[in-house]
Formats: C-alpha cells, sequence, structure tokens
C-alpha cells in the first residue's frame, strides 16, 4: 500500500489512523491524505508492518486485505468464449472496420505449445512421426494458439484485410493484424482483433487497456498451465522486445481520486492505461518484472532467455511490442521511485 498526498505532510510526527475500510494520515493538525475503500473490500489493521516514510516517496507499509473472492468472469477468455456453431464478426481492435463477417466454424480447437516439435523426440523412442506434418485449418476450423488463431482463408468473407506477401493488414488504418502462413491459411494476433457474436453490437475498448488484458491473459493462461514465469515478447520480425518476469497473478490494485497525487497518466494511444470505474477506482492486475532488449539492451540475458526451454516465447507484431513496452514503462513511471526496481529489473502491474 503506497500512499502519496498532492503535498508534502509537514515535517514532524504523522499520525496515521487505520479503520477496516479506509486510511487516512494527519499532520501538522490536517489531513494530508484520506482513502475510503469500495463496498466489500477490507482492511486488516493489526496486519500492518514495514511502515516508513520517504521524502518525496509518500508513505509505505504493508498490510492485509480481506475481500470476497474474485468473480471467474472478470477476465475475458477467448478459448472459453470462441464457440463452435455460432457466427462471429472479427472487428480491427484499432479502428473498429469489419474484418471478416459471418465466420461460422464447425471446429475450434487448441494448438499444441510453440515448441511442442521438440518436445516430441523426448516422448517418443523412434523418430519424430510428426516431422513433416503441418497443422492447418480446414474451411470451417479456427485453430486457437497462445497468442494468435489460424483461419482458413479459402471460405473467409473478409471485408478489411489486405493480404501483402508477409503481412496482412486493416484496410482502413493499415494496422497489422497477422501473416499468411500458407496460401489458404492466415494467423490473426489476438492482440489486433475483437472477436464477437454477429447478433451483438460492437463496443470499443481504449487500445491500452485491450493490449493489456489480452496480454495479462496470456500470461496468466500459460503460467497456470505450465508453470512457467518467465516470458520473452518476441516481434514478428524474430527480434526480442522485452523480458517479462510473472510475480503475482493476484494483484489488486485501488485509488481514491480524491486524494491522489498522480493523475491518469494519458498514452499515445489517446487514452489512460487504467479503466475508470467511479470515484474509488480497482482493478485486478498481475505484477511483473521486466526488461526492455531494444537497442542492443540486455543481449546477453535475452539470448540465455531464448535458449532456456523454461522461458515461454510470446510473439505479437513488432509494432504492438513496441506499444506494449510503453505502457510498462508508463506504469514504472507512475510508481513512487523506491518501488520502480527490483535488482536489475522494473516492475509494473497491468490491469487484467
Amino acid at each position: 500500500l503506497c500512499v502519496r498526498s498532492e503535498a508534502e505532510l509537514p515535517g514532524g510526527a504523522v499520525d496515521v489512523s487505520i479503520g477496516a475500510g479506509w486510511l487516512a494520515l494527519r499532520g501538522g493538525g490536517s489531513c494530508g491524505s484520506c482513502a475510503v475503500l469500495p463496498p466489500g473490500l477490507g482492511l486488516l489493521p493489526a496486519s500492518c508492518r514495514g511502515l516508513s516514510r520517504r521524502s518525496g516517496h509518500g508513505l509505505q507499509l504493508h498490510m492485509r486485505l480481506s475481500r470476497p473472492p474474485p468473480s471467474s468472469d472478470l477476465v475475458y477468455n477467448l478459448r472459453e468464449s470462441l464457440k463452435a456453431q455460432t457466427n462471429y464478426i472479427f472487428y480491427c481492435q484499432s479502428c473498429g472496420d469489419i474484418i471478416e463477417k459471418d465466420r461460422n466454424f464447425l471446429r475450434v480447437l487448441p494448438l499444441p505449445s510453440a515448441d511442442w516439435s521438440a518436445l516430441v523426440e523426448e516422448w517418443c523412442c523412434h523418430p519424430n512421426p510428426f516431422a513433416r506434418g503441418t497443422l492447418h485449418p480446414q474451411p470451417q476450423d479456427c485453430f486457437l494458439g497462445d497468442t494468435f488463431l489460424l483461419l482458413n482463408s479459402g471460405s473467409a468473407a473478409q471485408t478489411g484485410s489486405i493480404l501483402g506477401n508477409s503481412r496482412v493488414f486493416c484496410k482502413r488504418c493499415k494496422r497489422v493484424l497477422g501473416e499468411p502462413v500458407s496460401p489458404d491459411t492466415i494467423k490473426y494476433y489476438l492482440t489486433e482483433l475483437v472477436i464477437q457474436p454477429s447478433l451483438g453490437t460492437f463496443n470499443p475498448t481504449p487500445r491500452s487497456q485491450f493490449l493489456q488484458s489480452i496480454i495479462a491473459q496470456c500470461l496468466m493462461e500459460l503460467s497456470s498451465a505450465k508453470s512457467t514465469f518467465r516470458f520473452t515478447v518476441k516481434g514478428d520480425d524474430g527480434k526480442i522486445y522485452i523480458l517479462i518476469w510473472l510475480l503475482n497473478s493476484d494483484t489488486l490494485l485501488v485509488e481514491s481520486l480524491g486524494s491522489s497525487s498522480s493523475p491518469s497518466v494519458v498514452t499515445p494511444f489517446g487514452d489512460t492505461f487504467l479503466p475508470s470505474s467511479g470515484p474509488v477506482e480497482t482493478w485486478n492486475a498481475v505484477k511483473v518484472l521486466y526488461q526492455p532488449c531494444i537497442k542492443g539492451r540486455n543481449k546477453d540475458l535475452a539470448d540465455a532467455w531464448e535458449s532456456d526451454l523454461g522461458v515461454q516465447p510470446l510473439k505479437f507484431p513488432s509494432e504492438t511490442c513496441l506499444e506494449f513496452l510503453l505502457i510498462l514503462a508508463l506504469s514504472s513511471s507512475s510508481l513512487p521511485p523506491s518501488l520502480r526496481h527490483m535488482n536489475s529489473f522494473q516492475v509494473r502491474s497491468s490491469c487484467c
């Protein structure tokens, strides 16, 4: 818990008062900062420890939180929501243009992990039986990968995409949506599309919030399924842009707008990187450590992670990797300076 007020509290003694649903700081006869928690969320005052105050950093303390268990439907899960025998419309997430209309799948199947072929050699006592085989969807198939989906392009009612030699673009905004895998297969990245039932209405989500949610979902799913907590974020150009180490997947962010000294940070995408939910804002988030790898930074560490089978690669369009790196940097800069780093890594909380 970090408490920062608009002005530094006067020197001398500071009185800290903690209740089941509120916290207040008083110094010099005035209330410097007050925070009231939303309904259903409480503090356990007796668990307070590690109380410290640093000039320019605010007050920091550790305290246990009491709250009801989060709902299982808080995080949008494409794997569970994408069903067979249902008509879907694919929208460009950046501009809202319709990319594919009335797609109906007979099969929606998960793909094996990116390194499945290498692992087969460890499982089989004879030559790899899948060495010459490739997984390509039939006309009414949808194959779901960790960060992408594969569709057969032969039966697609494409209206808003342009197929290039190595990339698929949105006709309207020229955003990279994916890449051709074969003459009849297209790979679409989950960070670039909004997929909704045909009977529904398109509800745009701010770009930075959508990107955080999708990547946080990927991190949680992969860490749960494969017990891996280190990830490389790679671009479609083959370069590693970010190293990520997942710390916590059950972080809760709470901010009282009436007393906060840190205004909402507006991203270059025209939105704030945290959603708005009222006078007291609460977000479920994952906490990560990260290292940027652009312009040759951390090359030795990136090479070591890339050759480590315990590190899971996540591939996105290169532009999306740079966007996410910028979001990570903005989040780190919103923390007190003493909490922005852990060892050589930078700290970041990404909303689900």
